[in-house]
């Protein structure tokens, strides 16, 4: 069946909904008669103004002539709508210039599409805030006034306050309000939590219990290379040599290319996937062809946790931690850790030289060696082993 997916697009100012899928002439000449149906050069697919009519029209249309539609983008939309999240719809047209004017900037400093989203969703909220107060007369309190209402108190984490900060000092260069400072806007310190990790033995009963054969191949790719679950969804075909057993990361977070081992152990497992499968571009592929789905992974990532009866939070970037920290414990220096997980920086790295067991593990703790000394020194003193009832 032909797959075509519906997604939310901003284009002039104006939420739009996107129409993509792979060329095809049926799917083509049945979107030409359709009235609001219009093309976008600048994003090569069709699209429609995002209303309810235009949403049912599309839907019916695309499966009353048997195509699947990929309709998750549209859902997920649709739900952060519910939440009571600003809509562009009914902004000004000065309102909703700025964020045109933004995103554009965005995109000439060649940030990633993901980031270009994350910055627009914080600026949107900030555009709501203000309302139509001219941008030349905010000031710094304003700015914090902002943050502490919009993002503190809407009890977001420490991680998306900081990338809302970010978000603003991009706004405040492009739009160059005189009142504002932008290097007086602080960001709130990282957390520095230490990553859940698996024991080796956990990842094992893991990857047995999960019985299908894709679902088993996805995680421990994962697994055996650390990779980013964005990074397993972009992952094709050709960036696997079994032949060298390498894989090439391509165009990974920071916009870089690196190479990661492929497991000989993984060798069965993954001609076994091959040869049952067949996908045709990317490594893990949806039943209609494209991409896999995030959200399907960690569906069954919790359900093999279930079968395996591991209690711990699991989720697949918990895998990469484990990756890292079981590499440090087999005594891999830290700075070929740091090369095969991507990070810039080697403080991201060290990290998991605190959940490390290698060394740490070695230490007694007091409590022990105090037992063993009494012990040693009075060996019928039963009293005091510590399963015993204590007398009074």
């Amino acid at each position: 069946m032909k797959k075509v997916e519906l997604a939310p697009l901003h284009l002039n100012g104006e939420w739009q909904i996107a129409i993509k899928f792979k060329f095809d002439s049926e799917i083509e000449k049945l979107l030409q008669t359709l009235k609001p149906v219009k093309w976008s050069n600048s994003h090569d697919c069709f699209y429609a103004a995002l209303c309810s009519e235009n949403k049912h029209l599309l839907y019916h249309k695309l499966r009353a002539s048997n195509f699947f539609v990929d309709y998750k983008a549209m859902q997920e939309f649709s739900l952060q709508k519910r939440k009571g999240e600003p809509s562009p719809a009914v902004f000004s047209r000065n309102q909703k210039r700025i964020l045109h004017e933004y995103v554009a900037y965005l995109r000439g400093q060649r940030l990633s599409d993901s980031s270009v989203r994350t910055y627009y969703n914080f600026i949107l909220k900030l555009v709501d805030y203000v309302g139509e107060r001219p941008l030349d007369s905010l000031g710094h309190r304003d700015i914090e006034l902002f943050v502490e209402q919009r993002i503190a108190g809407g009890n977001y984490a420490l991680s998306t306050h900081r990338q809302c900060i970010s978000a603003i000092k991009h706004f405040l260069e492009l739009f160059g309000c005189e009142k504002i400072d932008a290097t007086s806007i602080k960001r709130p310190k990282r957390s520095h939590y230490l990553p859940s990790v698996l024991s080796k033995e956990e990842v094992i009963s893991l990857l047995q219990a999960t019985k299908n054969l894709k679902h088993r191949a996805i995680l421990a790719m994962i697994y055996s290379g650390g990779l980013r679950i964005s990074e397993l969804l972009e992952l094709k075909l050709y960036h696997i040599d079994i032949l060298r057993r390498q894989i090439v990361i391509k165009n990974s977070k920071g916009r870089k290319d690196r190479i990661v081992v492929l497991a000989e152990s993984m060798l069965p497992l993954l001609k076994n996937y091959l040869s049952t499968y067949s996908p045709h571009t990317y490594f893990a592929e949806g039943q209609t062809g494209g991409q896999y789905s995030a959200q399907s992974i960690r569906a069954f990532l919790q359900e093999s946790c279930r079968r395996s009866g591991i209690k711990k939070k699991v989720t697949p970037h918990t895998l990469r931690h484990s990756y890292a920290t079981h590499m440090l414990e087999n005594g891999i220096d830290i700075r070929y850790i740091q090369e095969l997980l991507g990070h810039s920086r080697p403080e991201t790295t060290m990290i998991y030289t605190h959940v490390s067991r290698k060394d740490i593990m070695k230490i007694e703790s007091p409590l022990d060696v105090t037992v063993k000394e009494m012990l040693q020194a009075d060996k019928n003193n039963e009293n005091l082993l510590l399963s015993r009832n204590f007398e009074g």
